[in-house]
């Protein structure tokens, strides 16, 4: 047994591989960039195999970096972009379709006619969630529709389907272990999250059958051994856990208050509720937190579907920068005088106004306006979003209304001028760890505690440590206003 512990960290844009030592300090990292598919307007793919292919490279470029065996690491942690979807053929282990992304839309029209019927009460008292095409539900029910004799073949039992953590799964143990932890399993639509268990009443609603869903995990649990062929040697798979929780994880956001958002692609900002099942009145998802032996803690979650990606925008889109790094340097240099408002709703808006069918629009254009005022728009948008995240959460849950600290991670938080921005717009402090790898991290310390490698919950938060903290500068007037002119900049923006 060593202290050496192997994260996947597979993403919406890359998979990556990040080896851990003993001391919890990055040993070696491998990561690799994966295709993005848009068959149609407001579909997004991914190939499955591609996915694979670039978690074993990753795992192996880990090892090589970190100068290890396989036989050196005590255990795998899995963590992953949840709501992504596959389904696959049982004896041979191929996806019958491309996996559907958690950004896709294509069942809204889904979501549309059973909001209609009146169910989404029904499906969010049970699983936490609203009716979306965020989540993976409607995404199998798609698939198995879809795909020319889909719907036979799983009532044959000859399909299954999971999330990503439970495809790479089967994969690494050779087929021998179907599984998902709970987390994951709380973002499918279909797992009473009160029980937790599948929904068997959901699932006939959705016309899914049951047997192709994994056997639901703790986070820290036994999730089968990888094939001795793909690194050299077996490694026990011990800790599964969905990003965003596992960043909440690796934050140690272990007491019911504390909260952290996460800046990727998206972002995500989980309030560790504890024992409490906190019914959102605000349209926030209620979801599992974590489960770790046997005990469920729930959290409240906001998801904004554009973040980083506006970023990506800015460079790739409409070219404004050459680098993502670039943009809080452009940001600084923008006008003061100018109030132009980005509404990133390019794949539609997330909670708390869950409207699927906006789209991005651009507000306060002046002849003047340029690349710096564009820029600061696209990092000032992920600030309001987070602020409206934060406001609907203290109207849910009482407990919030203290002094709240902000545990931030994710690509964007490098930027010292975003996180300053942050801080002044939610008028609160913004925490930036020493360790910005958190998602990994968690996926690691839920496996490396189950190998008992790896200290234990109250010893882990202690080892917790800041890099900096942000504090609210922005007078209270000039908040105010721009508050004010976003949440008029997102009214002219909504569909509903």
């Amino acid at each position: 047994m060593t202290g050496f512990v192997l994260a996947i960290d597979q993403g919406t844009t890359s998979s990556r591989a990040i080896l851990f030592d003993g001391a919890m300090k990055v040993a070696g990292v491998g990561q690799q960039e994966f295709t993005q598919h848009f068959p149609a307007s407001g579909w997004v793919e991914h190939d499955p195999e591609e996915i694979w292919a670039s978690v074993v490279h990753t795992v192996k470029a880990a090892l090589k970096k970190a100068n290890c065996k396989a036989s050196d690491v005590s255990a795998i942690g899995i963590t992953n972009q949840r709501e992504t979807v596959v389904i696959w053929d049982k004896a041979t282990g191929k996806p019958i379709h491309n996996a559907i992304v958690w950004q896709d839309r294509r069942t809204a029209p889904l979501c549309a006619k059973l909001r209609k019927q009146g169910l989404e009460p029904k499906f969010t008292k049970k699983t936490g969630l609203l009716l979306d095409p965020y989540f993976s539900g409607t995404k199998i029910a798609w698939m198995l529709d879809k795909v020319k004799g889909a719907r036979k073949r799983a009532e044959r039992g000859e399909l299954l389907a999971g999330t990503i953590d439970s495809f790479l799964i089967w994969r690494l143990t050779g087929g021998k272990v179907h599984a998902t932890d709970a987390t994951n399993a709380s973002r499918t639509l279909v797992y009473n999250i009160a029980t937790n268990s599948w929904d068997h009443e959901l699932l006939r609603i959705l016309n899914i059958p049951a047997q192709m869903l994994p056997e639901v995990k703790d986070c820290a649990d036994d999730f089968g051994t990888t094939e001795k062929e793909l690194f050299g040697a077996e490694v026990r798979i011990l800790g599964v856990a969905g990003d965003q929780q596992a960043a909440t994880i690796g934050q140690a956001c272990f007491e019911p208050g504390m909260m952290k958002s996460t800046y990727g692609t998206g972002c995500f900002a989980l309030l560790n509720t504890g024992a409490d099942i906190v019914r959102s009145k605000n349209r926030l998802l209620t979801t599992i937190a974590y489960r770790l032996n046997g005990k469920t803690t729930y959290a409240l979650e906001g998801s904004i579907f554009v973040a980083g990606a506006a970023v990506q925008w800015l460079r790739d889109g409409i070219k404004v920068i050459g680098k993502a790094e670039h943009s809080g340097e452009l940001a600084a240099q923008a006008d003061d005088a100018q109030d132009v408002y980005l509404v990133p709703a390019f794949v539609g808006l997330g909670a708390p106004h869950w409207d699927a069918d906006a789209r991005g629009a651009i507000y306060g254009l002046t002849r003047n306006s340029g690349p710096a005022e564009f820029a600061r728009a696209a990092l000032e948008s992920v600030a309001f979003q987070t602020r409206d995240l934060l406001d609907a959460m203290k109207k849910d849950w009482k407990t919030a209304n203290g002094k709240t600290v902000l545990r931030v991670d994710g690509g964007m938080v490098a930027s010292t001028w975003t996180m300053q921005r942050l801080a002044d717009l939610l008028d609160a402090p913004v925490d930036r760890p020493t360790i910005l790898e958190t998602t990994a991290l968690g996926a690691a310390w839920l496996a490396g505690s189950k190998a008992g490698v790896w200290p234990k919950m109250k010893d882990f938060a202690k080892a917790w440590s800041l890099d900096r903290r942000f504090k609210p500068e922005m007078d209270a007037k000039v908040r105010i206003a721009k508050l004010k002119g976003w949440h008029d900049a997102v009214k002219r923006t909504l569909t509903a």
